[in-house]
């Protein structure tokens, strides 16, 4: 099974949040990574960026497809990683430390406690299998 931090907030769409205060960082799990292959893009918002719970605010592209990044809680993007641009690969390297994508101000703290633990996370992928 894929690697689960369990200090990590979750998603059912496969993103993982880290909360930093005010904020999370916001990336695609491994089980997203394994399931989409090797990353050759990942188109990210600007800073400033207004994001809506459950929508779409980027997009990753594998050999295998295009995926929708889907926003964890609304809020505004303060922070994007730029590396990502040149170096796609380091999402599959690295996917919760040097793959995350934004850092988003929350706009609305009460949304974190929708987002799943690292256990929660864990049922939801093997009730998947």
């Amino acid at each position: 099974m894929a690697d689960v931090p369990d200090d990590l907030r979750y998603t059912k769409d496969h993103e993982w949040a880290k909360v930093e205060g005010n904020k999370i960082r916001v990336g695609i799990t491994a089980f997203a990574v394994e399931q989409l292959g090797d990353i050759t893009l990942v188109e990210l918002p600007k800073v400033g960026t207004k994001v809506e719970e459950g929508k779409a605010f980027g997009t990753v592209e594998s050999v295998k497809t295009l995926s929708d990044l889907f926003a964890p809680v609304p809020g505004t993007v303060v922070e994007v990683n730029d590396k990502l641009a040149s170096n796609p690969e380091l999402v599959n390297e690295a996917a919760y430390d040097k793959g995350w994508m934004v850092v988003i101000e929350v706009s609305d703290p009460s949304k974190l406690a929708s987002l799943m633990d690292a256990a929660s996370y864990r049922k939801h992928l093997e009730a998947a299998h």
